[in-house]
């Protein structure tokens, strides 16, 4: 019986403990996120929800800096909001990319209009699999296009190759051909894909720095 009662008096202070434990648990906070401590490169401030964003995600120094800034956001706001794609399609992701331009998603309204040209065009969307044969043609549309241009590869067989990854016949990806800004993985992507494919390349757009990159090139090292 004694012995039982000691056991009893150890025990009581463990019971504390975890005790403690669980309001502690329950009342303290989640720890913090890694994007609470380190936020992305183009977003330092972690803005909160319906709080005032400034538009452009530069942060200048110095009034030319920020006047070039501002040239910088004008320039990139005309660009993301006229993307004129060229109609590249070539296997059955052509189909989605069709339905964005169709009224369900009316793809116009974010200044996305198809062109049959590429010296109207400054975005290129390989739609399908790319063969070896269509590459050399592939390859010259890209050269035709004006600067800027910009590149989405659609699809699981744009993107690696897909189900004819091991073909003798298919490009195993038309980043061996020209270079891709924008990838949209599935077989095939919905509309919803190729759409927030065509958004966060906007979003890229946006971040450029022609102007810039060009002062900094040619004035401020000498």
């Amino acid at each position: 019986m004694l012995k039982l009662v000691k056991q009893l008096r150890l025990f009581k202070p463990q019971l504390a403990q975890k005790q403690n434990w669980r309001t502690f648990c329950s009342t303290s906070k989640p720890p913090p996120s890694v994007y609470d401590i380190h936020p992305p490169p183009h977003q330092r401030k972690v803005h909160k929800p319906k709080e005032w964003r400034p538009y452009s995600p530069f942060e200048p120094k110095g009034k030319v800096e920020w006047a070039l800034a501002r040239l910088d956001d004008l320039l990139n706001w005309g660009r993301k909001t006229s993307l004129w794609p060229m109609t590249f399609g070539l296997a059955c992701c052509a189909v989605e990319m069709m339905h964005i331009a169709a009224p369900r998603y009316d793809m116009d309204r974010f200044g996305v209009v198809f062109r049959a040209s590429p010296r109207q065009t400054d975005v290129i969307i390989v739609a399908g699999t790319l063969t070896n044969k269509m590459a050399v043609a592939f390859r010259k549309v890209y050269d035709q296009m004006p600067e800027p241009k910009w590149v989405i590869s659609m699809g699981s067989c744009a993107n690696g190759g897909g189900y004819y990854h091991y073909s003798y016949a298919v490009v195993r990806g038309c980043d061996r051909i020209v270079p891709v800004d924008i990838y949209v993985p599935g077989c095939p992507p919905t509309a919803e894909a190729l759409m927030y494919g065509i958004l966060m390349l906007q979003k890229k757009i946006k971040r450029s720095q022609t102007v810039q990159m060009w002062y900094r090139n040619n004035y401020k090292q000498s």
